[in-house]
């Protein structure tokens, strides 16, 4: 695949898993209410669905990986996690810091997204060369 088709599909999965953190957490606020409490748990909630769809997605469609069964699967959802600990921050931090400054969920979403994006792209990088280091390592050989 060329490059500019694999940053397409990357870019287009990263769009489908910031549309369904925000679904999440439209519904969460929805169910609880704007208070702190509610705001934190529609931000992890949301980010709980964004993470697992982006891994399902980018296992299969952006590094070709085909490990199967429940340890190799677990294993890497653990480091895609560990990798997504850096870029959450990024995220949280920029989603944070628009409703702090503005408190309308039109800025916490364009926050929302400024973050992702950010961070999406430190995340394959993170991904490419720690997660899925044997299939690109098989690619190249």
């Amino acid at each position: 695949m060329s490059g500019t088709a694999l940053a397409l599909r990357y870019s287009a999965f990263a769009v489908l898993a910031v549309l369904a953190n925000l679904a999440v957490q439209r519904l969460v606020l929805a169910a609880s209410g704007s208070s702190a409490g509610g705001f934190a748990a529609a931000v992890g909630c949301g980010t709980i669905a964004g993470l697992a769809l982006k891994y399902v997605l980018d296992k299969r469609w952006i590094f070709a990986d085909a490990t199967r069964g429940l340890a190799a699967h677990g294993r890497k959802f653990t480091l895609y996690t560990a990798m997504g600990l850096v870029t959450t921050a990024i995220f949280w931090g920029t989603e944070t810091v628009f409703w702090l400054l503005w408190q309308s969920d039109a800025m916490r979403e364009l926050g929302a997204v400024l973050g992702l994006a950010v961070g999406y792209a430190v995340k394959y990088r993170l991904d490419r060369r720690f997660v899925f280091r044997e299939t690109m390592q098989v690619r190249a050989a």
